[in-house]
């Protein structure tokens, strides 16, 4: 017993450093699970949460010189707001909710072209700009959630099959990072991106009356 108060003695010191230098990444992975929830039973809340999160992971990303996810998190910041006003609109047209969408084939090749172009510049720019020592993985990250965030604001339902493979690709990166609560946040938000895609297709069935 005294062996182990002697251990957890030198020990406790250690765990609140880490708190005190990691406590904002902590707040952020906290909110983000908050967030992914309300994402996943498409409540407005979710802008919310996105917003807090958002704005603590600029902060994150920037001291791990993880430049172009910081700045697709400026992204979410504004696209929350965006995000938040959408939804509320569209309940304003006697609408309980803004309805469930599904991704037709024209739209599915412009938002790719979109995205492998937008990948493209923020790998060069990344590259070229910056002292990025990881400029593909945070490149694609950026630019195919950038895509995916657009269409969680419009409510398409196959948002969630670009976030399940963003989420693999940023845990992947947040470990060679050692960013780890952002690692475990990242493969939670794997695990409900494919809960929230089987969710909202039952959803959408229920809306579009389909068994």
């Amino acid at each position: 017993m005294l062996l182990f108060a002697r251990e957890f003695s030198d020990f406790a010191p250690q765990v609140m450093q880490w708190l005190s230098v990691n406590y904002i990444e902590l707040l952020a992975t906290l909110t983000g699970l908050i967030y992914i929830i309300f994402s996943v039973r498409g409540k407005m809340l979710l802008w919310l949460f996105g917003f807090i999160s958002s704005a603590l992971f600029v902060i994150v990303f920037f001291r791990s010189r993880i430049y172009a996810d910081m700045g697709i998190n400026v992204y979410y910041v504004l696209v929350s707001i965006y995000g938040w006003f959408h939804w509320k609109y569209d309940k304003k047209r006697n609408q309980k909710t803004l309805p469930y969408a599904r991704l037709d084939f024209r739209t599915a090749l412009y938002l790719l072209g979109v995205s492998i172009l937008v990948f493209i510049f923020i790998a060069f720019i990344l590259d070229k700009l910056t002292d990025s020592d990881i400029p593909l993985p945070d490149a694609f990250t950026t630019a195919f959630s950038i895509t995916a965030t657009w269409m969680l604001a419009r409510k398409i339902i196959e948002q969630w099959l670009i976030w399940i493979v963003v989420d693999l690709v940023s845990a992947g990166l947040y470990i060679y990072k050692e960013l780890y609560p952002s690692v475990l946040l990242f493969l939670t938000y794997t695990v409900l991106a494919y809960v929230g895609y089987k969710t909202w297709v039952r959803e959408w069935k229920i809306q579009e009356n389909i068994k």
